[in-house]
């Protein structure tokens, strides 16, 4: 039987999502706590790969499991996963169901504190400097307009396709912080980060709002902006169709 499991992650700690050699990420953990409590070798599948030090408020991943879940899962991993991992929900789902393919749109928002403040250095980008929100969210109307983003897709990343479907984005001020919203069906690898940084150097005046066209035109990761950190970028949402579990 397969079952869907919904997670939260501080990724500070972790060298992302996907297992990987002499490196801890969220993966292992996670497998490593559902074996140990099932008493079965447990293999997930995640819904993406979120990169070093990127958290997430909502992460789906599956998992297959011969036997009928225990209502006090929830409770038995939580009680044995570290503290930066938390599991919100077990539910099986069809057989065939994905949490990466199945998955109709994934939402990211990314953190910029532009003033100093102690209790989030470490869950959001500091930087102080005025930024034009107007112009940036400008230039969000102009993300909306292509397809191929392969100018904010980190170099030799082996993917067939560079498009994606941005569906939203926008900037806004929330609880004293600017936060960055956008929501597509796929993202490249370090696509958000790009994004944020090439807005900032809009936002800054370092570009023109009609320059992002000639950017994304270029295909260049050269041309698009910096990277910008990952401990200010969250993973929000997934969605999928209700036909998962039916």
């Amino acid at each position: 039987m397969r079952y869907f499991i919904e997670l939260s992650y501080n990724g500070k700690s972790y060298h992302g999502w996907q297992i990987q050699p002499n490196a801890i990420t969220v993966q292992e953990v996670l497998e490593h706590a559902l074996s140990t409590v099932l008493q079965s070798k447990i293999s997930v599948m995640g819904a993406g790969r979120t990169d070093t030090g990127v958290h997430a408020s909502q992460m789906f991943a599956h998992f297959d499991f011969d036997e009928f879940i225990d209502d006090n899962l929830v409770f038995k991993l939580n009680s044995f996963l570290p503290d930066d991992i938390a599991i919100h929900s077990v539910f099986q789902v069809n057989d065939e169901s994905h949490a990466r393919f199945d998955a109709l749109s994934r939402t990211y928002i990314y953190k910029i504190s532009q003033n100093k403040n102690v209790f989030n250095s470490n869950l959001a980008y500091a930087l102080y400097h005025p930024l034009d929100i107007e112009a940036m969210n400008r230039a969000c109307e102009i993300l909306l307009t292509y397809k191929d983003f392969q100018c904010f897709s980190k170099v030799h990343t082996d993917v067939k396709t560079y498009y994606c479907k941005i569906m939203f984005a926008q900037w806004a001020y929330k609880e004293n912080e600017l936060v960055f919203t956008i929501q597509a069906d796929r993202f490249l690898r370090n696509m958000v980060r790009a994004i944020v940084g090439t807005m900032i150097n809009i936002g800054s005046g370092k570009m023109k709002v009609e320059d992002l066209h000639d950017v994304i035109k270029s295909k260049n990761r050269s041309e698009a902006g910096f990277s910008v950190p990952a401990h200010g970028l969250y993973l929000i949402k997934i969605e999928y169709p209700n036909t998962i579990t039916n």
